[in-house]
């Protein structure tokens, strides 16, 4: 009982960039890097210059205004309720 084996017939396979999850598993880190990288040019271009000059009243120690001197000012306000 030695029948005949007919070989399997494979069909072509497709190249790898015509396989859709291919470009979905490559895709998505690529994404990311570009991301990265336009971020980090937007941050280098975008950099606030360093202040090197200390002011006066901060040197002495004063106590200089802040950017939240009015909220704390209404807050202290509302607390006191006008007295």
């Amino acid at each position: 009982m030695n029948a005949r084996r007919r070989p399997l017939v494979t069909e072509p396979s497709t190249p790898w960039w015509r396989v859709g999850m291919v470009w979905l598993v490559i895709g998505g880190p690529a994404v990311v890097v570009v991301a990265a990288i336009v971020t980090a040019v937007i941050a280098v271009r975008g950099a606030d210059p360093v202040i090197t000059d200390i002011p006066a009243a901060v040197r002495q120690g004063a106590a200089a205004p802040t950017a939240q001197t009015p909220a704390v000012q209404a807050r202290n306000h509302a607390a006191t309720a006008g007295r």
